[in-house]
């Protein structure tokens, strides 16, 4: 069967960061202003050349620890299914922050490819507190309602800091081999910040035929040099108008990067 990993040989998704959904602190205006918003970011990847997307619920600060209300899923379903309307790409749910049941909930609903999961295996300090990961439960649950999609899953993930002292390799392996991830992900620490090369190093060490891909701070400048290391690029405020969060996607950046990538 096939994968995203097998729409190119380096894997680029956009990120389209949502506005602020409906029972959030900071939601304002209407469900069409926040459709609108996500077809624009959409379609601006769709034609600057990146090969899927993901659906986050970026502007819900401050985030859920656990599951998100019932008024989020149903809000990102809608905007979904309006994104597949407008663009043939693959598309994939960070449920923010590590709500993986329903991003797989949302994948068997709408026709998602694949999650992005914070916290899969072992733990995390966190702002929203400890986060600890529950593979056992969301690979069950993929199995009974979504088998064919993928988690790509945090390795010490960005905002957090790990309970413990366990490495970065080693839990990038265990990710992979206890918590049967389909790739782990890379980060800085925090939105924005660039990926430590050594990070990637190590996680390629403990993984040298996984799948992994670079989840923050990557930009037109340093694509680069993850080019023969990495599998693919996850992006999304370096490609934004100025490179601010709260522009849309300008369309132009997304095709520079894009032409690094198929390079």
């Amino acid at each position: 069967m096939k994968t995203i990993f097998d729409l190119h040989p380096k894997l680029f998704v956009g990120v389209v960061h949502l506005k602020p959904l409906p029972g959030s602190p900071r939601f304002h205006g209407t469900i069409d202003n926040i459709i609108n918003n996500a077809i624009v970011d959409a379609t601006a990847y769709d034609r600057g050349g990146a090969h899927a997307l993901f659906i986050e619920n970026f502007g819900d600060a401050p985030f859920a620890k656990g599951h998100v209300g019932p008024e989020t899923v149903a809000t990102m379903a809608v905007v979904a299914r309006a994104v597949r309307e407008h663009t043939k790409l693959p598309f994939g749910f960070n449920v923010l922050r590590n709500d993986a049941k329903s991003a797989l909930a949302l994948c068997a609903a709408t026709g998602g490819s694949f999650i992005r999961v914070n916290v899969h295996s072992g733990a995390m300090i966190t702002d929203q507190g400890i986060i600890e990961g529950d593979a056992h439960s969301t690979v069950r649950y993929r199995q009974q309602i979504c088998p064919h999609v993928q988690i790509l899953a945090d390795v010490h993930v960005k905002h957090a800091e790990p309970l413990g002292e366990a490495g970065l390799g080693d839990t990038a392996r265990e990710t992979v081999e206890r918590g049967l991830a389909d790739a782990v992900i890379i980060s800085g620490i925090g939105t924005g910040f660039a990926t430590d090369f050594g990070d990637v190093e190590l996680a390629r060490r403990a993984l040298p035929k996984g799948k992994i891909l670079i989840g923050s701070g990557v930009n037109t400048h340093n694509a680069a040099e993850f080019m023969n290391i990495a599998d693919g690029f996850i992006v999304g405020s370096s490609l934004k108008f100025n490179g601010k969060l709260a522009s849309h996607v300008d369309q132009k950046r997304v095709a520079a990067l894009a032409k690094i990538v198929g390079q």
